[in-house]
């Protein structure tokens, strides 16, 4: 990653900063403002929805206290005592005297509780129970599903939505099992009062006043007592579920189930301890509000990193417009243009910066035409080195063969020597200067030539061309052809059987000149030659070759070059290619 980093450009690099910056600031502005608000909003809900269960909880506890209350009432009532004396003497005589006595408190308990649908008092000697109730003569008391209850030592059982089996109509209700309260110690007596579901249900939901939650009102188990919510509960069959609910007989909890995360509030009925009053809130629901702000943070963020682009932009460029004036006058010296200067009206870094490389420049020019001097000289002193390095065998060799045609009495050729020599000797030293004309080089070679062929005779013939004259006044360095034809001489014919042929030809290109001797020797290995000619140093005898290259490399740079072809015994070339306008 920071190699990626600093490998992009300093307004990138600043431009992707103050963007992220902007970005990251934004997002954790954002972030903890999200987290503030879920939990303000969160724990808001819980206080809320404990409250509105709690009051929901205590209106529901009075409901059936009130019941309770009318149902003690109606065991208090003489006719009621009357009839549990004839239940405690066993006596079924007089139940039809006691059934009409009942009719009064029973009608009086439906008056003070419109909630009651029936009641039905079981009794040994027989039941008893409000005459225009329809009871159901088919279905025995013992055989519902209140006879599980017959044995339990509580005096009050509240049991939850059923279908009143007891009386026709098929009502759903919930119903209230309670021993009677009387001075005869009765046994196997029980007062049921059925009461309507649906009035239970209103009395609950009727203060309600947020029904984006579902309430349930469910007993110890888990099973539900009274459906007030369309929607089974999903925690139904869940041990932890109803695990959270025995902790306390109030409070609120977190609940997941299947990824879907609830708020859960609770409280316990003070009238029928087993029951609960259980309210459920979609935590995505309840979220709702807050995820509008998290979106619109989200858009914020998105207007913020666009407008931070853009400035980012600005910024950069205000700020880095004098380095990138500096980094224009580092091109422009790459390209040697090193007379440019930095200059700027403020006082910063950068300012700093580009005064010390103003300085530098002034040192690197100062350096520059010390070095050009010296390499000037030193080019000279390099060239007339390397002009001196010629082999002085040759010399030897010819002032040998003029002491022996002189003994021999060969004037002529003697006098034709020295005369060669003597000008050979003139044009090579050329008043001391490095460079000479064209015709000069060439009238150097014939002479060096003329003095080979008298040491060698019928040793080789040679023969110039010269494409244009108007060449003949070209400036050229002096003594290059001179060692080409020599290593033609020394290496091309020593071993041949036939005479050597050796052929030069000037011409010319559009901005060169073209010097080539072949001959028809034995050859040479064109790729090692090459390679030696090419090195500073090389213990190869390629010296004719690299004494020219070194020469023509010094003066000329890389605008003169020599290229090498052989085929043995048939023709091999050494072809030179120098710049038409030297020094």
């Amino acid at each position: 990653m920071n190699q990626w980093f600093y490998r992009l450009s300093l307004r990138q690099r600043l431009r992707i900063s103050v963007l992220m910056l902007t970005i990251v600031s934004i997002a954790l502005t954002g972030i903890m403002s999200y987290w503030i608000a879920f939990r303000s909003t969160e724990n808001e809900a819980f206080i809320s929805s404990q409250n509105t269960l709690n009051k929901s909880t205590r209106v529901l506890d009075e409901k059936l206290r009130h019941i309770i209350v009318s149902t003690s009432s109606m065991m208090l009532s003489d006719p009621f005592k009357n009839a549990m004396e004839d239940v405690f003497a066993n006596n079924s005589a007089s139940y039809y005297t006691r059934l009409s006595s009942l009719q009064t408190p029973l009608g009086q308990m439906k008056l003070i509780e419109p909630s009651i649908q029936s009641v039905l008092i079981y009794t040994p000697v027989g039941e008893m129970y409000a005459t225009n109730d329809l009871r159901n003569g088919q279905v025995r008391f013992k055989d519902t599903i209140f006879s599980e209850y017959l044995n339990t030592t509580e005096r009050v059982v509240w049991l939850g939505d059923h279908e009143d089996a007891l009386f026709l109509g098929k009502t759903r209700v919930i119903s209230l099992i309670m021993k009677p309260v009387t001075d005869a110690a009765v046994r196997d007596v029980y007062v049921v009062v059925n009461v309507k579901e649906d009035a239970i249900g209103s009395v609950i939901t009727d203060d309600l006043l947020d029904h984006s939650k579902s309430y349930y009102l469910l007993s110890n188990n888990g099973e539900t007592v009274l459906p007030l919510s369309s929607q089974p509960p999903p925690f139904q069959n869940d041990p932890s579920f109803l695990e959270q609910l025995q902790k306390q007989d109030r409070g609120f909890f977190k609940y997941d189930t299947a990824g879907n995360k609830l708020l859960v509030n609770y409280s316990r009925l003070t009238m029928a301890g087993d029951w609960m009053m259980v309210s459920v809130q979609q935590q995505s629901d309840l979220l709702r509000q807050v995820n509008r702000i998290k979106t619109i943070t989200l858009w914020i963020m998105l207007c913020c990193a666009v407008l931070a682009f853009v400035l980012s932009n600005v910024i950069s460029s205000f700020l880095l417009k004098p380095l990138h004036k500096l980094q224009g006058l580092m091109k422009k010296v790459e390209q040697n243009h090193l007379d440019v200067r930095f200059t700027s009206k403020y006082e910063d870094e950068v300012t700093q910066v580009g005064l010390k490389f103003n300085r530098m420049l002034e040192q690197i020019s100062s350096l520059i035409e010390d070095v050009k001097e010296a390499e000037y000289e030193k080019r000279k002193m390099e060239v007339k080195a390397l002009q001196a390095q010629i082999d002085p065998h040759f010399l030897y060799n010819t002032l040998n063969t003029i002491i022996w045609k002189s003994e021999t009495s060969q004037n002529r050729d003697v006098t034709e020597m020295i005369t060669s020599l003597s000008l050979l000797f003139q044009f090579g030293l050329n008043g001391g200067n490095e460079m000479t004309t064209l015709a000069k080089e060439i009238e150097h070679v014939k002479q060096y030539l003329i003095l080979q062929q008298k040491c060698y005779e019928d040793l080789f013939d040679y023969s110039i061309e010269l494409e244009d004259e108007s060449l003949l006044d070209r400036p050229i360095l002096k003594i290059i052809l001179q060692p080409l034809v020599e290593n033609s001489i020394l290496h091309g014919f020593q071993g041949m059987d036939g005479q050597g042929k050796i052929h030069i030809v000037i011409a010319s290109t559009d901005d060169h000149l073209v010097l080539q001797v072949e001959d028809n020797g034995e050859g040479m290995d064109v790729l090692t030659v090459d390679s030696d000619m090419r090195r500073e140093q090389s213990p190869a005898k390629s010296y004719a070759l690299r004494n020219v290259y070194g020469r023509l490399r010094l003066y000329y740079g890389n605008q003169a070059d020599i290229r090498l072809s052989s085929e043995p015994y048939d023709s091999t070339t050494v072809k030179l290619t120098i710049p038409l306008t030297g020094e």
